[in-house]
């Protein structure tokens, strides 16, 4: 039996059932679960001293694309909506590797865990040059931070009048026969889960209506999580309604892509009946709001979502159209988006880190994750208030206003994955200059 101890804490955000907030607490930690949550606890193990600091739970992403941090910033993307962005980058992820997307995976996670994330999904599309899913999922192990991987696919290309390249695209049957061997081969349905798979078409423009039809199938089947992209712009609410007659929600319902185990990326577009089966039938969005900035996506409609009782969590989405993978600074621009569109007082700080942490956790079907109270996974972020950017703060607790955007400490099941804001688990600086030369190799591919 293994214990630690976060003590002292100035505060803790709890995000249990009753959203309390504890001065001066303790939390105990016991083989991987939080075992007590309150003042005085002592134990016989380590001891993490959180004098100065808000303790939180792990944040959760809940839409990436890891492989896309080896693409951040490409001169010909930088300025392009969605399509044309898709168009600039798919002929370079084409030269991947396995090794490019296990070192872009290392890259992405670890970037996340600074920020404070300890549990993420990602979205793997495409898969060139031998490429696996399990490049990622190995990169995961190795950092120690809690994942959600999907078996994304794309199989409609440019020659059948899809947006991919006939390079990327894969033949159907081939797609749902792997997504059946890396579930067999690594989806964890315990409670305690490092690693849980799911099943994610690319989107309704790059496959097709029976592989989305049959891909539902084999998840329910399989018992695993549904994920793809919806009504993330205009154009997609343009192209739904050219080939399919019907908005994306719709299609969705259709296909059997609603429900419990079902989240969607983006949903930028949805309207109010779209909202009201998505809260109905408790599908889950990700709200990606920098990435939805920096194509020019528009405004989730998140305040409407969220008071509807729609599941939403956020994600950071691919580095390549956010540039970055900050989930703290994520969930500070949902609540100020939301202010831009609808007033100073629609979004609070507070249930903004809510929906990063609770909100994310349950979109992912990880109820144990998300929240600090007796049961949850020990996934527990540690943030320093002492620093210069809560110097002056009233309330350091409102961490999204004035705080920390990089943990002190990470916690993931227990076991320490950052320690005085530094990775633990991995050799960074090497990582770094191995991704810079896979970078620079790929530039003078070109």
């Amino acid at each position: 039996m293994s214990e630690t101890l976060i003590q002292n804490a100035d505060t803790i955000l709890t995000m249990d059932d009753a959203r309390r907030e504890l001065n001066g607490a303790d939390v105990l930690i016991r083989d991987g679960e939080i075992a007590e949550v309150g003042q005085g606890l002592t134990t016989t193990g380590d001891v993490i001293n959180a004098l100065g600091c808000v303790v939180t739970p792990g944040l959760v992403n809940t839409h990436h694309h890891l492989y896309q941090s080896l693409t951040r910033a490409v001169p010909g993307g930088q300025d392009a909506l969605l399509f044309g962005w898709l168009q600039t980058l798919y002929p370079i992820w084409a030269k991947f590797t396995p090794d490019h997307m296990f070192t872009s995976a290392q890259i992405g996670l670890a970037e996340l865990a600074l920020s404070g994330c300890t549990l993420s999904s990602d979205h793997l599309y495409l898969y060139p040059n031998g490429s696996r899913l399990e490049d990622t999922i190995h990169a995961a192990a190795e950092l120690g931070i809690r994942f959600q991987p999907t078996r994304g696919a794309m199989s409609i290309g440019e020659s059948d009048g899809g947006l991919p390249p006939d390079a990327l695209v894969e033949n159907e049957a081939a797609i749902l026969n792997d997504c059946i061997r890396v579930i067999d081969a690594f989806h964890d349905p315990n409670p305690n889960a490092m690693c849980r798979v799911g099943v994610a078409p690319c989107s309704p423009f790059s496959v097709s209506t029976e592989l989305m039809r049959d891909a539902a199938i084999l998840a329910r089947d399989k018992g695993v999580m549904m994920h793809t992209h919806l009504a993330e712009n205009d154009e997609d609410i343009a192209y739904s309604l050219e080939k399919f007659g019907k908005r994306p929600g719709q299609y969705a319902q259709d296909l059997g892509w609603v429900g419990p185990d079902v989240w969607h990326a983006h949903c930028v577009k949805l309207n109010e009946a779209e909202i009201k089966l998505f809260a109905e039938t408790k599908t889950g969005v990700a709200h990606c709001p920098c990435s939805n900035c920096r194509l020019g996506s528009g405004i989730a409609p998140v305040r409407k979502m969220y008071d509807a009782r729609v599941p939403v969590g956020l994600g950071v989405d691919g580095s390549a159209s956010n540039d970055a993978g900050n989930l703290i600074a994520e969930a500070r621009q949902a609540m100020l988006l939301q202010r831009v569109n609808l007033g100073a007082d629609a979004m609070s700080a507070r249930t903004a880190l809510e929906i990063a942490t609770r909100g994310g956790a349950d979109v992912l079907g990880r109820p144990e994750c998300g929240r600090i109270q007796t049961g949850a996974r020990a996934d527990i972020a540690i943030w320093d208030t002492t620093g210069i950017e809560s110097a002056g703060s009233w309330d350091p607790a409102a961490l999204l206003l004035a705080g920390p955007t990089r943990v002190k400490y990470l916690l993931v099941e227990g076991r320490q994955i950052v320690a005085d804001g530094h990775v633990t688990t991995l050799d960074m600086p090497s990582v770094i200059a191995h991704q810079n030369t896979l970078a620079l190799e790929l530039r003078e591919q070109l």
